[in-house]
């Protein structure tokens, strides 16, 4: 797979203005120094956004479920009671133990996670997932392309949780399982301030991507007349980074 001929591809495809997805990894090297972000780390994706990078840590993090769901903490007992009790997510705290213990959140061994824009990296070799930040004429040319080759009745899913679980924590259980399952996110209210009122996320794990990354150009997303008056008005909607 080739970076430069993905961002060609993807440009074509939704237009010169469309906003690069975001690549995340995890690695024991520090690549972006980033300052501690208090509460959800989405509040520094902003300088992803724009071309930069970030590298997160137990020390970066200051939210403890970011914390558990990216790997650098275990569950401790505070985040059953507040994401039941405080956020009302989940009817009660056992629920959201039985959650954590289903979706199968574990320490990661590597020091960092890394997320930068996809033009600012020299492969795909690393990387655990693909992050795109998204309005609905966009996700509807995602989801056609996902649907494209494959009549899988799960081949997109959105499972409850955070922003940094159903970005990070299922996308890169996924890539690790060689799963091809693909995952909307960004439903959860407290994530939702951090980005713009129309913006979802949609996740693409590697063990997807690399089969993914062969079909585009076979999908409808090339040639349709559909998707021609579709990219249309992506075109003409506010610029993207």
């Amino acid at each position: 797979m080739d970076i430069s001929t993905f961002i060609f591809n993807y440009r074509e495809a939704f237009g010169e203005r469309i906003e690069l997805p975001i690549a995340f990894w995890y690695s024991d090297t520090l690549e972006y120094p980033t300052e501690k972000v208090n509460g959800c780390f989405f509040k520094a994706m902003g300088k992803v956004r724009a071309g930069g990078g970030i590298s997160l840590n137990a020390d970066v993090i200051g939210c403890g479920g970011g914390k558990l769901y990216t790997g650098f903490a275990d569950m401790n007992e505070f985040i059953p009671n507040f994401v039941s009790r405080k956020e009302k997510y989940k009817q009660t705290p056992q629920m959201v133990r039985d959650y954590v213990e289903q979706i199968g959140t574990s320490r990661t061994d590597k020091r960092y996670l890394h997320f930068a824009r996809v033009d600012g990296l020299s492969s795909f070799e690393r990387v655990e997932g693909m992050l795109f930040l998204v309005n609905p004429d966009v996700l509807s040319g995602l989801a056609t392309w996902t649907f494209y080759d494959t009549n899988s009745p799960d081949a997109m899913v959105t499972p409850f949780g955070s922003g940094c679980s159903s970005i990070v924590t299922t996308t890169a259980l996924e890539n690790r399982q060689g799963g091809k399952r693909t995952f909307l996110g960004l439903f959860d209210p407290s994530v939702r301030p951090y980005f713009e009122k129309d913006i979802l996320s949609f996740a693409i794990p590697m063990s997807r991507f690399r089969e993914m990354y062969d079909t585009m150009r076979q999908s409808c997303l090339f040639g349709t007349h559909a998707w021609a008056k579709v990219k249309e008005r992506i075109e003409e909607s506010a610029p993207f980074l």
